[in-house]
This record gives structure tokens, C-alpha cells and sequence, in this order.
């Protein structure tokens, strides 16, 4: 009866998401404000009838209730209750059943919190939502339905796949589609304002925290995942540019182009076509991200489906989204109007400079992602696009990047002087050339992608001392009084600027001066790494909840003084027979040591291959991602986001253009 309440609730959604995108679109068209009232409780109604169907399929893992088809394929009565939770979204049926949720929460959110828009504009935006939802509940309903039965019910199920038993299920995947559906908002702003023909400094004002709080979601779903890959593969690497991997990336880079464009069209009423086009392109990204996962296309763990009318359906929601968008885009924006010009030197035209480059990235990785796929289709052979082709090309671009990023903050809007900004940060850039030259003597001798990390790295940080320097010189009262009377906004931007320094000086260190061994090991032997001394002391049986393992115990030293004691797993999940390597990590602030199973060796008493690594300073990666999380959440409570627009916030040029 549960899964039957779920699938009715789900067709409830569908109806209510076809009522908050027809009615309060027509009404919007037509000035009648009683259908644009309708979208506010639509929205809200839908997002209530889907999480009825989200709480009846947990209850159905939850309960291990096998006669339902999904909770067969996907769980296991011996399975750990709290991975029976997550198995809810670990197939491609719950997957998409959560983004459908996330996307009635942000619908739901934007209902809530857009009292200050005008009622058109709201209808507009909270109307568009609804017919995203109306493709994604059509696709639940038609080919994924998450409650369709198995009779008979099966005995027992096949297990949850291993890779996902792990307490990184939990928070990864929500959080990554937070920021993937967030990017909803940003694109339904767009469409809306090119609906109504107001692409004007108001629309950004209201975009621009959204797509903020997206962007800080999407990051930390990011690291999350890459922190799960590090610790659960066994394989010691953070990121392999994995076609999935890429996916979730793209809309990234587009994200933080967008935020940057946004800024623009805020403070001076430019960039508003490169805007909009941004913000179709980042949501058109992670609907790309969806239909790669969920098409069949890739194999990865993170690929759901293998069915090809899944990938069909997905690909002709795509085209109808990114084409019709596209469509709208073409007819609009030739009578945008420009916003005020600027020089070549000035904070706008540096902006554009680094978007343009973020593009070019984003090209880079797009490419790199979609080109063996193209070559698969089109009968051409099968190739392997890797790190690399993306380490040759994505990373030199983001050098000059990074380097503007520094920059960018401290140059003035429309007109800027280049040898006023050059003797205000001849200090900042004399000590970042000595950090980037002398701090990989520190480590394992000279590297020059390491030094032009650490230059990178160090210049941002300084250019964001030197900002707040500035803001010090200005206003009353002491510093203490001017640090807090500085906006969140710009406390946010700075954060953010400052986790990306220490996340590039973390990625110059681990890239560059990581080590690694695979050694034989019996009992008693030992092996040296980094200065580190590694001891085996055997592997024991040890029995999980719904696997077996050999348990070993490996102890560190250094110096002859202990470190840790880390005790790796090989496991053998009962159900699939699937075997897993489970690493142990022994952390802190500038170094990971690491040791993950290998095999037994036959033909010896107790020997094992082993592997070890020493990953330098790789936590300021997670360290600094967590910086720009809390930066771009920061930035989002800006009080000023929270009112609307005045007139006298509208920069001159655009007041007589009715801005």
C-alpha cells in the first residue's frame, strides 16, 4: 500500500507542477493577477505531494519491503539501517526522485523568499520552475517509475553497490544536487526577465544571491565527493577528470563565470546578454551532467542507467530545454539595452577578461568530456580522453585566471590607472615571486609547477590582505568599527578568494611532491616512505554487518617515535561477492599518510601487497573548498538582497532607460 500512496502522490505532483507552470505564465502574460497568484501555492503544494513519495520509498528500503522492484536491485537485508536510508537515492529511480524534491525545496524556497518581487516577475520565475518539474516528473512516471512492483516479492536484494557503503552516500549526493538544481533558479531569473523584456540592474539584484548559494552548494558537493573518491578507491588520488566527474565540474566553471557577470550587471547595468546566456548555459550543463549519467553512455559508479528509452527521453528534454531557451535568447537579446562603457583598464574589462578565459576552460574540459562519446556514436573507434590531455590544457589556462582574480577586487569600476594599481601592489607581487621561488626549497627541491603554484596561491592571498587594507583607510573609527561595518558580500568574496589560494597552494604540494610505494609485506617487515617507517603486523578476519574482511595492521613511525596505527580492510560483500579495498588514513594539517590493501600473496605465510603514499599538505584542498563554501554563503546573506531594489541604487545611465 505504501509504494501505491507514493506512486499516487507522484501523479498529485505532476498535476500540480502542470498548475504552477501553466497558469501563472498565462497569467503573467495576461496581467491577471489572480492566476499569478496561483504559482506560490502550486509550488509549495508539489514539493509537499513529492516528499510524500520520497518518505514512502525510505519506508520502503527502510523496511526492507522486497516485493518493491528498486528496494530489490538496490538494498539488502543485512545492510547497515542508515546505508538502507541512502540507498533510497543510490539508484537511478531515487537519484532522480531526489533531484525532483531538491528542485520543489528550491521552487518552494523561491516561493518563500521572493515577497519583494513584483508579482509578474515572480509568477514568471516560480511558473518556469514548474515546467522543469513537469519534465523530470514525467521522466519518474513514464520510464523510472521508484515503485514499481516484483511479483513475486524477491527474497532478499542484491546489496547496495559497495563503492556507495559509505558515510559519504549521505551528504555527497544531496548536496551536489543542491547545487545542480540550484542552477534552476538562475536559469528560470533568465528566462523570466526575457519573458518580460526587464533585463535590467533589479533582475541581477534578485538572481544573484541564488545563484550564489547554488554555486557554494555545487562546491561542496564537489569536494565532498572527491574526499569520498580519495578515501574509499584506494587509489590515493582526488580527482582523475572522470566524464562524471567533468559533468558535475562544467556547470562549475559556468557558475563562477555567471556570479562574476552578475556583479557586473548589478553594480553597472553591463554584460546582461553575456549574463542570461551564462546562466541558460550553467543550468543547460547540469541537465548535460544529467542525461550523461542516466543515459547509458558512460560506465562509472556514478552512471544509473543502461537503459536506452531513459537516455532518449533525456536527450529530447535537453533539446527542448537548451533549444527553446536558446530560441527565446535569440529573438531578446538584440533590444537589450548596453549597459555604461569602461576602458580597457578597469575592473569590467578585467571581469570580462576572466570569464572569457573561464570559457575557454570550460571549452577545454566540455570537449575533452563529449569528443570520445562523439567518436563512439559515430563508429570512429573508441578512445580514452585522460589527465593528460586535461592537465596540457585546462590547467595553464587557469593560471592567468587566478592571477586576475587578485587582481580584479582592487581596480576600480569604468576607468582604472595601471601604474596606480602597479605601485599599490608592487609589495604583494615582490613577496608572492619570493614565496613562489623559495617555499618548494621547503619541501623536495625545486619544482617550477610547484613555484608557479605557490605564487599563485600566495598572490591571492596577499591581494586579499591588500584589499581589506584599502577598505581600512576609509571611514571612521578604528579598525575593529570598519572590518564590521564592512558588507557580507564583500567578507564572502574575499573568504571565497582566499579558500581558492590555499586550495591552489594545496594543489601544488600534493601534484608535485606526493609519494607512493607498492611493496611486498610479510609480518614484522618494513618498508620506508617519506622519512616514514611502515610496519606490518598482519591482516586478521573481521566480520562487518554484511561483508568479511582481512584486517590489517600497519604501524607508523618516524624517527623511532610512533605516529599512528592504521589498520586497512579488503572486504567481500555477501550479497554481490563483490570485493572492496577500505584505506586508512592517518590525517593532519600538512600531510595524509595512507596505506590501502593490495593482495595475498600465495605460496607465502601471511604476505601482502601493499600500497603506501604520503600526500603532502593535501587538506588545505578540503580546507579550502570549505573556505569558498562558507565565502559564498556569506556573500548570499548580504542584507541588501533582502529588499528591494531602490532608485536611487540604479546607476544613472540606466534611471532614464527605466531600469
Amino acid at each position: 500500500m505504501i509504494p501505491e500512496l507514493g506512486h499516487f502522490a507522484l501523479i498529485v505532483a505532476l498535476l500540480l507542477a502542470l498548475t504552477q507552470a501553466i497558469l501563472p505564465l498565462y497569467g503573467a502574460q495576461r496581467g491577471n493577477f489572480t492566476l499569478m497568484a496561483v504559482a506560490r501555492p502550486a509550488a509549495r503544494g508539489q514539493f509537499v505531494f513529492v516528499a510524500v513519495a520520497f518518505a514512502c520509498l525510505a519506508y520502503s528500503f527502510l523496511t526492507n519491503d522486497f516485493s518493491v522492484e528498486n528496494v530489490a536491485r538496490n538494498s539488502f537485508s543485512q545492510l547497515p539501517e542508515i546505508y538502507r536510508l541512502t540507498a533510497t537515492w543510490g539508484s537511478h529511480e531515487g537519484s532522480l526522485l531526489l533531484w525532483v524534491l531538491i528542485l520543489g525545496f528550491w521552487s518552494t524556497a523561491v516561493s518563500v523568499f521572493s515577497r519583494h518581487l513584483p508579482e509578474d516577475m515572480a509568477a514568471r520565475v516560480i511558473g518556469v520552475m514548474g515546467l522543469i518539474s513537469v519534465g523530470f516528473l514525467a521522466f519518474l512516471l513514464t520510464t523510472s517509475n521508484p515503485f514499481e512492483r516484483l511479483l513475486p516479492a524477491a527474497m532478499d536484494g542484491n546489496d547496495m553497490n559497495p563503492l556507495l557503503q559509505d558515510w559519504g552516500m549521505i551528504i555527497h549526493p544531496p548536496m551536489l544536487y543542491m547545487g545542480y538544481v540550484g542552477f534552476a533558479v538562475a536559469f528560470a531569473f533568465a528566462i523570466a526577465a526575457l519573458l518580460s523584456g526587464k533585463l535590467d540592474v533589479a533582475w541581477a539584484r534578485w538572481s544573484r544571491p541564488w545563484t550564489t548559494v547554488a554555486w557554494a552548494f555545487l562546491t561542496l558537493g564537489i569536494v565532498l565527493g572527491s574526499w569520498w573518491a580519495y578515501r574509499e578507491l584506494g587509489w590515493g588520488g582526488w580527482w582523475f577528470w572522470d566524464p562524471t566527474e567533468n559533468a558535475s565540474f562544467m556547470p562549475w566553471i559556468a557558475g563562477t563565470a555567471l556570479m562574476h557577470s552578475l556583479a557586473v550587471t548589478e553594480k553597472r547595468g553591463a554584460f546582461k546578454a553575456w549574463t542570461v546566456l551564462l546562466a541558460l548555459t550553467a543550468f543547460a550543463l547540469s541537465l548535460l551532467g544529467t542525461f550523461l549519467v542516466r543515459s547509458g553512455v558512460l560506465s562509472s559508479v556514478h552512471a544509473f542507467a543502461t537503459d536506452p528509452a531513459r537516455g532518449a527521453f533525456i536527450l529530447g528534454f535537453l533539446a527542448v530545454v537548451i533549444g527553446g531557451s536558446l530560441a527565446l535568447y535569440a529573438w531578446r537579446a538584440p533590444k537589450m539595452i548596453s549597459g555604461g562603457g569602461f576602458t580597457w583598464f578597469s575592473r569590467e574589462s578585467l571581469l570580462l577578461a576572466n570569464n572569457a578565459i573561464l570559457i575557454a576552460a570550460l571549452g577545454s574540459v566540455l570537449l575533452g568530456t563529449l569528443y570520445p562519446l562523439f567518436m563512439d556514436a559515430m563508429g570512429l573507434g573508441k578512445i580514452s580522453v585522460g589527465p593528460p590531455y586535461f592537465n596540457a590544457v585546462f590547467v595553464p589556462l587557469m593560471a592567468p585566471a587566478l592571477f586576475l582574480m587578485g587582481v580584479g577586487p582592487l581596480v576600480r569600476w569604468k576607468e582604472a590607472s595601471l601604474p596606480d594599481l602597479a605601485t599599490r601592489l608592487k609589495w604583494a607581487l615582490g613577496v608572492a615571486l619570493a614565496a613562489g621561488l623559495l617555499l618548494p626549497l621547503t619541501l623536495d627541491g625545486f619544482n617550477p609547477w610547484a613555484s608557479l603554484g605557490f605564487f599563485l596561491a600566495a598572490w591571492i592571498a596577499l591581494t586579499v590582505l591588500a584589499a581589506f587594507g584599502e577598505r581600512l583607510k576609509h571611514g571612521q573609527g578604528g579598525a575593529m568599527r570598519k572590518l564590521a561595518g564592512l558588507p557580507r558580500s564583500f567578507w564572502g568574496m574575499q573568504l571565497a578568494h582566499l579558500g581558492i589560494a590555499v586550495g591552489v597552494a594545496g594543489i601544488a604540494a600534493v601534484a608535485n611532491y606526493s609519494a607512493e610505494r607498492d611493496v611486498r609485506m610479510e609480518v614484522g617487515s618494513a618498508a620506508e616512505l617519506a622519512g616514514y617507517t611502515f610496519t606490518f603486523r598482519g591482516a586478521a578476519a573481521h566480520e562487518g554487518p554484511n561483508y568479511r574482511a582481512a584486517r590489517g595492521t600497519v604501524e607508523v613511525s618516524r624517527n623511532g617515535k610512533p605516529v599512528a596505527t592504521l589498520h586497512p580492510e579488503k572486504r567481500v560483500y555477501n550479497a554481490s561477492g563483490m570485493g572492496m579495498t577500505e584505506a586508512s588514513v592517518h590525517p593532519n594539517l600538512f600531510r595524509d599518510i595512507y596505506v590501502a590493501m593490495g593482495e595475498p600473496l600465495d605460496g607465502s605465510d601471511g604476505a601482502w601487497t601493499v600500497r603506501l603514499f604520503y600526500k603532502p599538505f593535501i587538506n588545505w584542498l578540503w580546507l579550502g573548498a570549505l573556505l569558498m563554501v562558507a565565502g559564498g554563503f556569506m556573500a548570499a546573506s548580504d542584507k541588501r538582497y533582502r529588499i528591494a531594489l531602490r532608485r536611487s541604487e540604479v546607476p544613472k545611465h540606466l534611471a532614464a532607460q527605466g531600469a
